[in-house]
């Protein structure tokens, strides 16, 4: 029995070794020594935020807060690498009540199959080392087949981000990755709210700016804040600083007044055609939430907000036609009325039927930018 029990043993101490001896050391390379997408000034207060640095003085503090939040940002390179993972600190590590936290403060791996598309690979599940570092690892996928591949590692859309590094084997090649995908030759800056910004995807990739990016090969710039996009000048003049913008989206009026959006939009979107006048814009009406269909008080309310937001456009037009557009909200959450997650913020789902109803728009006007 003994001869037994210490042969098993040698035999479980053998295959443990052997995993051990098979285990790849790894290294972490910054990612900021690779390739960062859809991010429209360096000039941030941190590598991962998404307005200047310079604005932290100029808007409520409510906006500053939230534009800290990497929504949107996204890592692109290449790798041998049998393994794939990443490590990076958040800023905050938060939680929401209708949200989850893969979407918040997780991070998604993609890879680029064939010759046309990108697929999901793994996303983490955000786990802090301690309270203090707020540090996630992860490993996405391992026994990969060892040929060079190209990745992408979305952010996170609700917390910000400090740093961050894409691990992979110690002896592994890893690069930039090909410029032409997510061609860093296209870019949309699309402004918005909570929606625009990822509210309540259950995780980064389903965005629907990131949707668009892939599905568009551009880089698309995120410039929605959770309750903040107010139209405010100061985001308009900063937006056309952005150099090598081939389209403006400006989607902000879920988070107007009614007020506003008959007394802010056409000045918000002539600073942009001022600045930028070689530029087209996109101006999409808000959505009609399902619920609106039982709440009619609510529902003609959203309706006179859509009718102030295109008033603006129309006097836009009327001075000069070419280059702005008008995008209607119908259709806009599908045909089932199942895409949010608490009658205003989208699903995956939602999101799916966001990006394909402004996909053919963007795309067309994409092509004859060329």
């Amino acid at each position: 029995m003994k001869k037994l029990l210490s042969a098993a043993l040698a035999a479980l101490f053998c295959v443990a070794a052997h995993a051990a001896d098979g285990d790849a050391p790894r290294r972490y390379v910054d990612a900021q020594d690779l390739r960062v997408i859809n991010k429209g000034w360096d000039n941030t207060l941190r590598p991962y935020t998404r307005i200047p640095a310079y604005l932290a003085d100029s808007v409520r503090p409510e906006l500053w807060e939230r534009s800290q939040c990497s929504a949107g940002i996204a890592v692109r390179f290449a790798t041998d690498s049998k393994s794939v993972g990443v490590r990076y600190r958040l800023l905050w590590d938060g939680h929401m009540l209708h949200m989850a936290d893969t979407g918040l403060k997780g991070t998604d791996l993609y890879i680029f199959e064939g010759d046309s598309v990108w697929r999901h690979v793994n996303t983490n599940r955000p786990r802090v080392n301690n309270k203090e570092e707020k540090m996630c690892e992860a490993t996405y996928v391992e026994h990969l087949d060892g040929a060079m591949h190209e990745y992408m590692i979305y952010l996170p859309l609700y917390d910000g981000v400090e740093q961050l590094w894409v691990a992979v084997d110690s002896g592994a090649v890893i690069t930039p990755g090909r410029p032409d995908l997510i061609d860093s030759r296209r870019k949309i800056v699309a402004y918005g709210t909570s929606i625009l910004q990822g509210g309540c995807a259950s995780r980064p990739g389903m965005a629907a700016t990131n949707i668009l990016s892939r599905e568009l090969n551009a880089e698309v710039v995120n410039i929605g804040i959770s309750g903040e996009g107010k139209m405010d000048a100061c985001m308009a003049r900063a937006m056309a600083e952005i150099a090598d913008v081939d389209l403006y989206l400006i989607d902000p009026v879920p988070n107007c007044t009614e007020m506003m959006c008959d007394t802010l939009t056409y000045g918000f979107v002539r600073i942009l055609r001022d600045a930028r006048p070689d530029v087209p814009l996109v101006m999409l009406e808000g959505p009609i939430y399902p619920y609106t269909r039982y709440d009619t008080g609510f529902g003609a309310y959203l309706a006179r907000k859509n009718a102030a937001f295109r008033r603006g456009f129309e006097r836009l037009a009327s001075e000069r036609p070419e280059g702005i557009y008008y995008v209607e909200s119908a259709g806009l959450d599908g045909p089932e009325d199942d895409g949010t997650v608490d009658g205003i913020h989208l699903t995956d789902l939602g999101f799916r039927h966001y990006a394909d109803h402004l996909r053919p728009v963007l795309a067309d006007i994409l092509s004859r930018r060329r």
